[in-house]
C-alpha cells in the first residue's frame, strides 16, 4: 500500500511538473511572437548598421549584396519553408490560447481564393497561428491550397524579418505581389488579406464585434479581375486578447493615430495584457482567451478584367452579407449570445 502510494505521489508530481513546464513553453513561444511583431524589424535593421562599424563588416555587407539581389522575391509569391511553418514552437504558440481553424467548405484546388479576415485585433494572432504556420492544420483541412497571408509591405524591408515572415508564407499586401500569386502562380492559392487593416485596429476592445468593411472594396475588384472567389472568415476572440485605450473620434489621440495610419501604414495603439509571470499584472503578452477562425463558403467571382463600380459594388454586398449570415450561424457555438450583432462599418 505505501508502495503503490508513493508511486501514485511521483506520477501526480510529474504531470504537475509537465504541465508547468509546457504552460512556460507557450509562454515563451507567444513572447517571440509579439517581440518578432513589435521590434524585429527595428533591431535587426540597428544591429546591421552596428556591424557594418566593426571588423565584422564583411558579413553585414554581404547581406546587403543579398538583398539587392532577393528585393523582389516577396512580390512573387516569396520562399516559404514547410519545416519553418512546422515548427514545434508554434503548437505550444496554439495551445496557450488555445487557437482552432474550423472548416465549413471544400475548396477546390483548381480555383484561386481570396480570404477576408476580420477582424484584425491588435496582432492579428489568429491569422498568423491558422495560415502562416501548420499548428492547426491548414494544409490537411484544405488539402491542395497554398495560404499567402498578406501584411504591410513595408515589413519586407526591413532586414532578416523579411525572410522570417516569406518563410512562414506571409506575402505583402499590395497589388503587384497580389497581381503575381493570383495570376502566374497556377491554382489552388489562397491569399488572406485583413480587410479592416489598421482602422479597425484602433477600435478592437474585448466584448465588442465590429469590421470595418463597408468602403473596403478594393479586395473585391481583384478578386473580379482575376476570377478569384471570396472567402469569408471569421475569428471569435480575436479582440479578447489584448486590452486597448480607445480614443473617441475628434480627439487628439485618434487624430495622432489617423496621422500614423495615413503616412506610415499602421496606426500606434496603447494596449496591454498580462505580465509576463502573472495574468494579474499588466504586460505584453496576450492574454489566454480561445480563438476560433471559422472558414466561411466560397463565393464564386466570375473573371471581369475591368470591372465596373457596379459589379463591385454587386459582390461587395453579397460578401458582407455571408459574412454577416457566418457570423450568425456560429455566434452562439463559441460564447456569444444569440442577441449578439456584428457591427459593419
Amino acid at each position: 500500500g505505501t508502495g503503490s502510494n508513493i508511486l501514485s505521489a511521483l506520477q501526480d508530481l510529474f504531470w504537475l511538473l509537465k504541465s508547468k513546464v509546457e504552460k512556460q513553453l507557450q509562454i515563451i513561444s507567444v513572447l517571440q511572437w509579439v517581440l518578432t511583431f513589435l521590434i524585429m524589424g527595428i533591431a535587426c535593421t540597428l544591429i546591421l548598421m552596428y556591424i557594418l562599424c566593426t571588423d565584422c563588416w564583411a558579413i553585414a555587407a554581404l547581406y546587403l549584396a543579398w538583398l539587392v539581389f532577393d528585393w523582389n522575391t516577396p512580390k512573387k509569391g516569396g520562399r516559404r519553408s514547410q519545416w519553418v511553418r512546422n515548427w514545434a514552437i508554434w503548437r505550444y504558440f496554439r495551445d496557450y490560447f488555445p487557437i482552432r481553424l474550423v472548416k465549413t467548405h471544400n475548396l477546390l484546388t483548381t480555383r484561386n481564393y481570396i480570404f477576408g479576415y476580420h477582424p484584425h485585433g491588435i496582432m492579428g494572432l489568429g491569422a498568423f497561428c491558422n495560415f502562416s504556420t501548420e499548428a492547426t492544420g491548414v494544409s490537411q483541412k484544405f488539402p491542395g491550397i497554398r495560404p499567402y497571408l498578406a501584411t504591410l509591405a513595408g515589413n519586407f524591408r526591413m532586414p532578416i524579418l523579411r525572410d522570417y515572415l516569406m518563410s512562414g508564407g506571409i506575402c505583402p499586401v499590395n497589388r503587384d505581389s497580389i497581381d503575381y500569386i493570383l495570376s502566374k502562380n497556377g491554382s489552388g492559392n489562397a491569399i488572406i488579406i485583413v480587410v479592416g487593416g489598421a482602422a479597425e485596429s484602433l477600435n478592437c476592445t474585448p466584448g465588442k464585434n465590429s469590421v470595418t468593411l463597408k468602403n473596403r472594396k478594393g479586395f473585391v475588384k481583384l478578386a473580379l479581375r482575376h476570377g478569384a472567389d471570396l472567402v469569408p472568415v471569421y475569428s471569435f476572440g480575436e479582440n479578447e486578447v489584448y486590452k486597448q485605450v480607445i480614443f473617441e473620434e475628434g480627439s487628439w489621440g485618434r487624430w495622432v493615430q489617423k496621422k500614423f495610419q495615413k503616412h506610415i501604414g499602421f496606426a500606434p495603439c496603447i494596449f496591454h495584457g498580462r505580465g509576463l509571470f502573472s495574468s494579474t499584472t499588466w504586460g505584453l503578452l496576450p492574454y489566454s482567451k480561445p480563438i476560433t477562425t471559422v472558414v466561411g463558403e466560397p463565393i464564386t467571382i466570375p473573371k471581369i478584367d475591368n470591372p465596373s463600380q457596379k459589379d463591385v459594388d454587386f459582390y461587395h454586398s453579397i460578401y458582407v452579407d455571408s459574412l454577416i449570415k457566418l457570423f450568425d450561424k456560429y455566434k452562439s457555438k463559441f460564447g456569444l449570445p444569440e442577441t449578439e450583432v456584428l457591427e459593419v462599418n
